[in-house]
């Protein structure tokens, strides 16, 4: 039987192990993809430190299991069902599998779902030479678009849609983004080549902050240096006194949910992203929700596939360039030293990625610059 290397969770504790694995054989309707570049995310760390949620929604017995659900890669066999997707397609993955019977899958909103699964939790993922996945949730990319910058849509579709919420109307507004993590300076770009007019950016380490400038952002503050009302009154000085139009609360602490609400002006638009360490979370509901007529919107994953569509044309066509944010490619073998980069604090790095070629390593290498 033909192996490959893969980087397995095995133990219920810190870490995992680069192992050989039998290469996957798919199913009728499934594909097997060549994996060209797999970047590391924040629910790949949860699952490396094993913490509380990865031991409650993975646990222990669905150990061993590969990590990874965020990719690019070539496919090489596709099941007997499989009428989109062939052999030698170019391929990202959705990651969130859509069940077809949900009542919102039935209603258009298939990112989110009673019985939704994820690749890379819910099975096998993506950090390995080769992996598998249901035809439904492979993105065909624009072979312009680099493995490594293919591999980062998943995150990336995050932000844009955190950026552009349900109706894309944010051309000429103005924009709160809380957080320096990956998805925060990404939504910084998507927000400038969308047309938000201001960009008003919050984060807390330098490095970051530094990435959020070259992305795009206008005005800035750092959270570990100021208070709440300074934060507000700086915002309300940017905005005539109004608040910003739209808030993306990116952290999920109770200092920047408190933010976002303070913020935003009367009718604008709270977009909910950031996952709180603790649930439930207090939130102004009179003052901040009810009184200012303000708009929420939760997300959870991207619009399958409104937009990965938009991704893939702003990429292609050179107008989103989000190569600032990945600041260290590794080969996946040394997939030790890529976690360590996303878990040392203070931050010295944002998106992390992994390539299991030694040529498709060299050359992301010489575009990345390290």
């Amino acid at each position: 039987m033909a192996t490959m290397k893969a980087v397995v969770k095995t133990k219920p504790e810190l870490g995992a192990e680069l192992q050989d694995k039998p290469i996957p054989e798919p199913l009728p309707d499934w594909v097997v993809v060549k994996v060209r570049a797999t970047s590391i995310c924040g629910t790949d760390v949860h699952i490396y430190k094993w913490d509380p949620w990865s031991a409650e929604r993975i646990g222990v017995k669905a150990l061993p299991q590969i990590l990874g659900h965020e990719v690019a890669g070539e496919v090489v066999e596709a099941g007997a069902h499989c009428k989109r997707i062939k052999v030698g397609d170019y391929i990202s993955a959705e990651t969130h599998i859509y069940d077809p019977g949900d009542l919102t899958s039935m209603l258009g909103s298939f990112h989110v779902g009673r019985h939704m699964k994820i690749l890379g939790v819910d099975f096998d993922g993506c950090f390995a030479e080769y992996f598998a996945l249901p035809e439904s949730i492979c993105w065909p990319n624009d072979p312009a678009i680099p493995p490594e910058v293919a591999a980062i849509q998943e995150p990336l579709g995050n932000a844009t849609y955190a950026v552009l919420g349900e109706d894309a109307d944010v051309a000429g507004k103005t924009m709160v983004i809380t957080g320096d993590g990956p998805i925060s300076l990404f939504a910084v770009g998507v927000a400038r080549v969308c047309g938000v007019a201001k960009i008003i950016h919050f984060g807390k380490y330098e490095l970051n902050m530094e990435i959020a400038r070259k992305m795009g952002a206008d005005l800035q503050m750092n959270t570990n240096d100021s208070t709440g009302a300074e934060r507000l009154e700086f915002v309300l000085d940017h905005t005539g006194g109004n608040g910003v139009d739209i808030a993306l609360e990116m952290v999920g602490s109770q200092n920047s949910v408190d933010d976002c609400f303070a913020m935003v002006r009367k009718a604008g638009r709270v977009t909910a992203f950031g996952i709180a360490a603790e649930s439930p979370l207090p939130v102004d509901y009179n003052n901040g929700i009810v009184f200012k007529g303000c708009q929420v919107h939760g997300i959870n994953g991207r619009k399958i596939f409104d937009t990965w569509y938009r991704n893939r044309n702003l990429l292609a066509a050179g107008r989103l360039d989000p190569t600032p944010v990945i600041t260290n490619v590794f080969k996946l073998e040394d997939f030790k030293a890529g976690f360590d980069k996303m878990i040392e604090r203070p931050r010295k790095s944002a998106k992390v990625v992994l390539l299991p070629d030694e040529q498709e390593y060299q050359a992301a290498s010489k575009r990345i610059g390290g």
